[in-house]
């Protein structure tokens, strides 16, 4: 397929990450799934085996566009997102682990396949603006939670008229149609395509950093750069996730602990989520990508993470009254959604562009990571009656995080790296 117009990829990236963007839902469904016997720890455990998954096929993915293009992968993540969803409708119910394995293994698997493509794609078609172009295709991802959980919830009652099963049919038919249709625009340009007036620039973006060649994954991972970078995501990653997850269920026990009313605290704390995060989440992805074009992608990750560890902190103290926990959904949401534009492009501007999709899969697998960590400890600790101990340990983290960025030096060449005795 030819195209004519490259902002056409960019639409289809954006439907694609809509539909993705439903692992992201997931806090819609839990009240209903504890109301009928799950614990908090099995509603994060179908989470954070989505996020697993999600990230291990991933790194399939990536080795998969060179072979079959990225076409084809994209289509073909849509269809098994699509099945997962729907099987989760047709043969789950409430079942813990139908649902595991229905939405958590097939539906993460799918949205692993499709998710790198818009990313590899989108870069190799705006070179010359790689953070805002990847900010705006995994925006969707951000935006698509908090549509999905209206139309589950409030908007499109899904839920209160159908019921579970039916509301999983649905999205799967829904999800399966938007990555299809998205991934027509999922074509790489000919090679040594440019821009018309553009001419690469020698330095990489991250901040005066400079890489020497494009490395491919064998050689990416042998370099501490790709560690750090690993790191730094994987404990933000960890923060923002085990937030997602409890951002209905904490709110709602800290605002009942003020006095407010359980169905007050419930509506209170599904606006939190499904608007002022998840709008925030999406915005953040364009904002953070668009800053990093101009600050550099080390620095903006910096800031990212430091702040980012000082608010996961302080919103245990904020969940409780309403406009502090909007105002802290908002901030962890925009923060959140910013690992999503700055991590691919400083993936690119350390190892170079032509293997992106292949090594951004490997350092995805960092989000993973976070996504086990993170969810697990909120659910276990909530458990326990300690959600504050959950927000301090991921802050923590975070501010970890920020100082592991920093280390960060220039790659060079792996056989130029000194040999210690």
């Amino acid at each position: 397929m030819e195209i004519k117009n490259r902002w056409y990829v960019v639409i289809g990236a954006v439907l694609i990450q809509l539909a993705l963007g439903a692992i992201y839902a997931w806090s819609v469904f839990t009240p209903k799934l504890v109301e009928s016997g799950w614990t908090g720890a099995q509603t994060q455990a179908v989470f954070s085996t989505g996020l697993f998954f999600f990230a291990i096929i991933m790194v399939i993915a990536g080795r998969l566009m060179p072979k079959y293009g990225p076409q084809k992968v994209a289509m073909s993540g849509g269809f098994v997102l699509g099945s997962g969803y729907l099987l989760a409708g047709l043969l789950g119910g409430t079942n813990f682990i139908a649902l595991l394995i229905f939405i958590g293994v097939i539906g993460g698997a799918g949205i692993g396949l499709a998710y790198v493509v818009p990313i590899a794609v989108g870069m190799r078609w705006f070179p010359d603006k790689k953070g805002l172009i990847t900010g705006l295709a995994v925006a969707g991802f951000g935006f698509g939670a908090m549509l999905w959980v209206k139309l589950a919830g409030s908007w499109g009652q899904l839920i209160l008229t159908y019921g579970l099963s039916t509301t999983f049919t649905i999205l799967g038919i829904i999800f399966m149609a938007m990555v299809i249709i998205g991934g027509i625009w999922m074509v790489f340009p000919p090679s040594g395509w440019l821009p018309a007036g553009y001419s690469p620039k020698s330095s990489s973006e991250t901040g005066g950093h400079r890489f020497d060649r494009d490395y491919n994954s064998k050689e990416m991972l042998k370099t501490p750069q790709f560690h750090f970078i690993s790191m730094t995501f994987a404990f933000g990653a960890s923060a923002g996730l085990m937030s997602i997850g409890l951002m209905k269920l904490f709110p709602i026990q800290a605002l009942e602990a003020n006095g407010i009313s359980a169905m007050s605290a419930s509506a209170i704390a599904g606006t939190a989520m499904a608007v002022f995060f998840s709008l925030a989440n999406g915005i953040g992805r364009i904002a953070w990508g668009a800053i990093s074009d101009k600050i550099g992608r080390k620095r903006s990750i910096i800031i990212m993470m430091a702040t980012q560890g000082v608010f996961v902190i302080c919103f245990q103290w904020m969940a409780g009254t309403p406009a502090l926990l909007y105002l802290g959904a908002l901030l962890i949401g925009f923060n959140f959604g910013g690992n999503f534009s700055l991590f691919p492009t400083i993936t690119s501007a350390v190892f170079g562009a032509k293997y992106i999709g292949q090594n951004y899969g490997w350092v995805f697998l960092a989000y993973g990571f976070g996504g086990i960590l993170g969810p697990i400890l909120g659910g276990m600790l909530g458990d326990m009656g300690n959600f504050p101990l959950a927000f301090t340990i991921c802050g923590i983290l975070c501010l970890t995080a920020a100082v592991i960025m920093s280390q960060i030096k220039p790659a060079v060449p792996v056989e130029e790296v000194p040999k210690t005795a």
